[in-house]
C-alpha cells in the first residue's frame, strides 16, 4: 500500500462506530470533538460506520424480499448506511464552521477484490483524498466499502469500517489510528457480558488479531492485520470521554511479561455467530476431505474448526464436522450437497453452538493452561464438542446454552477479573 504525501505531523485518522453516531445528538457531539481538534491545528480524516443498527435493518429489509439476497445488490444496499452517516456528519461540521467534505469509499480511492460481502482492499489511491485535504479541515470517508474491478460497490464484511480507517492511516503515512467506540478500551473479555473484565492498557498485534478473529468485536480482524503489516498503532478509546484507552502495537517480550496480570492468558473471547455442519456416513477413503473443503472454498465459504471422526459399525464410512459463520450456513450446505450426492452420506446443521477461546502469548508454552480451561468449563456444566489450538490460543466448541456460564468460569479461572 503506497503512502501519500500528506504531512503526517498534523494529520489525525479517526473512526467512529455505529453507536457513536447512533442519532443526530451523537453526531453533533462527534462533530464538536472534531471541531476541537481542528482548532488545535489538526487536519482529520474521519471514517464512520452506519448509524446505530442501520445495517441490520437494511439486511432485514432485503430478506423480506429474498431469503438469500443477491450479494451484489445486498452490497449496494448496505453501503448506503455509511453514506448516510458521512453526509450527516459533514453537514454537522459545516454548521460549526469546519471546512468538511464527505466521500464514499470509491471516491476516497478504495479499490477492492470482487468478493461481495467480504471484499479485500487491493489498494488505496489517495489522489482525490489528498486534494480534498488540501482545501478542507476534515474529510469524512464512508467506511466498510470500496469499488471492485467491475465498478461495483463491494463491502468489506461486518466491522469493515475499522479496516477502512487503518488502511487510510497506512496510505496517508499516519503513525496511528484512533478507533472511538462505546467502551473505553479493550478488555480481557466483553465487559457487557462479564462486568468484572479488566481493561488492558496495551496489547500486542498478535494477541489482538487472535481475539478479534475469535469473536472479540471491538476490532475487525483485518484491521489488526493491516495495522501490524504497516506499523500503524491503533488506539481504541471511548467516544464519550477523553480518557486514554488501549493501544494495540508491537510489544517487546519484556513488555508482554509485564502485562496487567501474571496469567499466561491475556483475554477470553466468545463467538456465538457460528454453526456446526455435520457430515455423516461419508466414505472413509483418501480424497474425500479435499473434495468437501474444495467445494466449500469454491463457494466462498471459510471454515473454522474441523474434526474428523472414526468409522462406526460400517468401517467404510466415517463422519466429520466443521464450523462456519452463521451467515454462510446455506452456502455451506449447498456446497457439500454435491459431494454427498456423489459419494453418499448426509449433512446436518447445529445452530445452538458457541466458540470459547483463550488467547495469550504464553498459552502454548505454559503447562496446564488447557487443563485449567477445560476444568473451568466442566465446572460450569458444559461439554466440549470440538477443540482447536495454536501457539497463542485454545478454542473449544460448546453448547450455546452453557456458553455464558463457561465464559464467566474460564475468565475467573485465569485471574482476569478486576481486583476487589
Amino acid at each position: 500500500m503506497s503512502q501519500a504525501s500528506v504531512d503526517p505531523s498534523s494529520l489525525r485518522v479517526w473512526k467512529f462506530g455505529g453507536t457513536s453516531v447512533g442519532d443526530l445528538d451523537r453526531i453533533g457531539k462527534v462533530a464538536h470533538r472534531i471541531a476541537r481538534a481542528v482548532e488545535d491545528g489538526h487536519r482529520l480524516v474521519v471514517t464512520v460506520s452506519a448509524m446505530g443498527r442501520t445495517t441490520d435493518r437494511l439486511v432485514a429489509t432485503a430478506r423480506e424480499i429474498s431469503e438469500r439476497p443477491n450479494r451484489r445488490e445486498l452490497d449496494a444496499l448496505m453501503a448506503t448506511g455509511e453514506q448516510q452517516s458521512v453526509a450527516l456528519l459533514a453537514m454537522a461540521l459545516l454548521e460549526r464552521g469546519v471546512a468538511a467534505r464527505s466521500m464514499t469509499g470509491a471516491q476516497a480511492g478504495f479499490r477492492t477484490s470482487d468478493l461481495h460481502g467480504e471484499a479485500r482492499i487491493l489498494k488505496v489511491e489517495t489522489d482525490a483524498l489528498e486534494r480534498a485535504l488540501a482545501s478542507h479541515d476534515c474529510v469524512v470517508v464512508a467506511g466498510f466499502q470500496g469499488v471492485n474491478p467491475n465498478g461495483d460497490t463491494a463491502t468489506l464484511g461486518r466491522g469493515g469500517s475499522d479496516t477502512t480507517a487503518v488502511a487510510l492511516a497506512a496510505a496517508l503515512g499516519a503513525p496511528s489510528c484512533e478507533i472511538f467506540t462505546d467502551t473505553d478500551g479493550i478488555y480481557t473479555t466483553d465487559p457487557h457480558a462479564v462486568p468484572s473484565a479488566t481493561k488492558l492498557d496495551q496489547i500486542d498485534y498478535e494477541e489482538m488479531l487472535e481475539l478479534a478473529s475469535l469473536g472479540a468485536r471491538v476490532l475487525h480482524p483485518r484491521s489488526v492485520w493491516y495495522a501490524r503489516r504497516y506499523g500503524v498503532e491503533v488506539h481504541v478509546r471511548s467516544s464519550f470521554s477523553f480518557a486514554e484507552g488501549t493501544r494495540v502495537k508491537h510489544l517487546s517480550r519484556d513488555k508482554e511479561q509485564s502485562m496487567i496480570t501474571e496469567s499466561p492468558v491475556t483475554g477470553v473471547a466468545l463467538d456465538t455467530a457460528h454453526a456446526r455442519i455435520n457430515l455423516v456416513g461419508v466414505p472413509d477413503t483418501p480424497g474425500v476431505a479435499s473434495r468437501v473443503f474444495e467445494a466449500l472454498g469454491n463457494a466462498g465459504v471459510s471454515v473454522d474448526m474441523i474434526i474428523q471422526g472414526v468409522p462406526g459399525d460400517d468401517s467404510s464410512r466415517q463422519q466429520m464436522a466443521f464450523t462456519v459463520a452463521e451467515d454462510y450456513v446455506n452456502e455451506a450446505l449447498e456446497a457439500v450437497e454435491d459431494v454427498t450426492n456423489a459419494l453418499g452420506g448426509q449433512a446436518t446443521v447445529s445452530h445452538e453452538v458457541a466458540k470459547l477461546s483463550i488467547v495469550g502469548v504464553a498459552v502454548g508454552s505454559t503447562p496446564g493452561v488447557a487443563g485449567t480451561m477445560f476444568r473451568a468449563i466442566s465446572d460450569a456444566g458444559a461439554n466440549i464438542e470440538m477443540i482447536a489450538t495454536s501457539e497463542i490460543r485454545v478454542s473449544v466448541l460448546l453448547p450455546l446454552a452453557q456458553a455464558q456460564a463457561a465464559l464467566n468460569a474460564v475468565h475467573a479461572a485465569f485471574g482476569l477479573n478486576q481486583a476487589e
